[in-house]
């Protein structure tokens, strides 16, 4: 996001609360899925260190996947933060005050909490999620609205920008916000290849290694991909060969 990849931005939201993190992967057996091969690299370059990566059996859902973890986590305490989120939110404060007997929610926006609320982080405390079970199963579903209902879920709520990054309309539009935050019309990065002939508008960012000379409006280029002179990119996300436009 920015230049930086929404997995690493989510582990660098983490790392100031713990430095043990499992990462969950469902690759598929038949027929590897791209993306999350896409990811398993990325892990393997970055090697952070306390960093694992885990991979699923199944699609477990993020219930199931705590299930799935259970030999990694040890009967700890489990912060949960979803990989695919665009959140600037600090982390360190969901801790402050945490009675670690309830589990805790921080939601953005001020709505209540429910199963559309817009879930930022969530706090296990080790009992609850060492109980969950390696099958597909979803948090809110097994666990956060029955512990709601017995009032024994807390919520806090983030007032901040939130983008859940499930379609390229919804990483466009985390990409701007991101530059909104920083107060920057565009973000180029310092080995980006940008020619004479290139025209670069408001909310654009270009990634490492990429090389431009077309014109781009409100775009995303990933790093090491190509504009070439006489392209003209608006509202669209280009990554290596392929480009999205987001209608």
């Amino acid at each position: 996001m920015a230049n930086v990849a929404l997995l690493d931005h989510a582990l660098d939201r983490v790392a100031p609360v713990t430095g043990d993190v499992a990462v969950n992967v469902f690759v598929g057996r038949a027929s590897p899925d791209l993306a999350a091969r896409a990811l398993l690299d990325h892990l393997t370059r970055a090697a952070r260190p306390g960093v694992v990566a885990s991979e699923e059996p199944e699609r477990l859902g993020t219930a199931g996947a705590i299930g799935h973890l259970r030999p990694w986590a040890l009967g700890r305490d489990v912060l949960v933060v979803n990989g695919d989120t665009w959140c600037p939110a600090p982390l360190s404060p969901l801790l402050e005050g945490w009675d670690r007997r309830r589990v805790r929610v921080l939601v953005a926006g001020p709505e209540p909490f429910g199963p559309r609320a817009r879930i930022v982080a969530s706090l296990l405390p080790g009992a609850e999620a060492a109980a969950l079970e390696a099958r597909p199963s979803g948090l809110y579903e097994v666990l956060w609205a029955g512990r709601h209902a017995a009032g024994r879920l807390e919520t806090l709520h983030w007032g901040g920008p939130f983008v859940d990054c499930a379609r390229p309309a919804d990483y466009l539009r985390a990409n701007l916000e991101a530059l909104a935050a920083l107060r920057r019309d565009q973000l180029v990065a310092a080995d980006a290849a940008i020619s004479g002939t290139a025209v670069l508008g408001r909310g654009v960012v270009v990634g490492p290694g990429a090389r431009v000379a077309g014109h781009l409006r409100r775009c995303v280029v990933w790093e090491d991909s190509r504009v070439e002179a006489g392209e003209v990119l608006s509202d669209a996300v280009r990554a290596g060969p392929l480009t999205v436009v987001v209608p």
